[in-house]
């Protein structure tokens, strides 16, 4: 155990020992980069579906609720592309939505056998109060920040990002590293070599427009 750490002291003392004024800086960066993360998820995510659902819904579910919300119907096989999950776990998820009344499915006109999934009025409500709920709590947040504040603040996390994303070989794969606050020209889709969520600001489907949908 004692070598345990010991090792760990010694592979952490550069970082330690770079603080303000003096190295590089890398520790209270590392540090506050986990804690901004961990905040984030438990603020803006799981706590505040807890506060605007008596439903037990991940994040992953509000994303998809989200983006059925801006783009209407879309097919279930493309859903559980774009979400990243296999198909039995797309539809263990759709499947409990449909049960909450969240979500509805629909054939596509001119082929059967093509499933489509859009979101019912009370879906896009739970889509919109989170949105706002987020917002408000956002707000809250940077009351006492200036305006300038906090655009140098965005346009900092969004050069880190970038060069986290950068550092490293991206994995194949969706992203919804926005948590589907999609954006025309995200830096992170370029980043990416293009945005997988581009085909939901595409028409909707309907008509002639699914036959061939998988």
């Amino acid at each position: 155990m004692a070598d345990l750490e010991d090792d760990s002291r010694s592979s952490w003392a550069p970082l330690q020992g770079a603080g303000p004024g003096g190295g590089d800086g890398l520790f209270p960066l590392l540090r506050y980069s986990h804690i901004f993360a961990a905040t984030v998820r438990e603020v803006l995510q799981l706590r505040l579906l807890r506060e605007a659902t008596p439903h037990p819904l991940t994040p992953s579910q509000l994303h998809l609720l989200k983006l059925l919300r801006a783009n209407g119907r879309r097919p279930v096989g493309r859903l559980a592309e774009l979400l990243g999950v296999s198909a039995p776990a797309a539809t263990k998820n759709m499947d409990k939505l449909e049960r909450l009344g969240l979500v509805e499915r629909h054939r596509a006109e001119g082929d059967r056998r093509t499933t489509l999934l859009s979101a019912t009025a009370a879906g896009c409500e739970l889509a919109e109060r989170c949105e706002r709920l987020e917002a408000a709590r956002v707000g809250d947040a940077t009351a006492g920040f200036a305006r300038e504040e906090i655009e140098g603040f965005a346009r900092l996390l969004e050069r880190f990002s970038l060069s986290l994303l950068q550092a490293r070989a991206l994995e194949d794969g969706p992203c919804l590293r926005c948590a589907a606050h999609i954006d025309a020209g995200c830096p992170v889709g370029v980043a990416l070599g293009g945005c997988p969520y581009e085909a939901f600001q595409a028409p909707r489907w309907g008509g002639a427009a699914a036959k061939g949908a998988t």
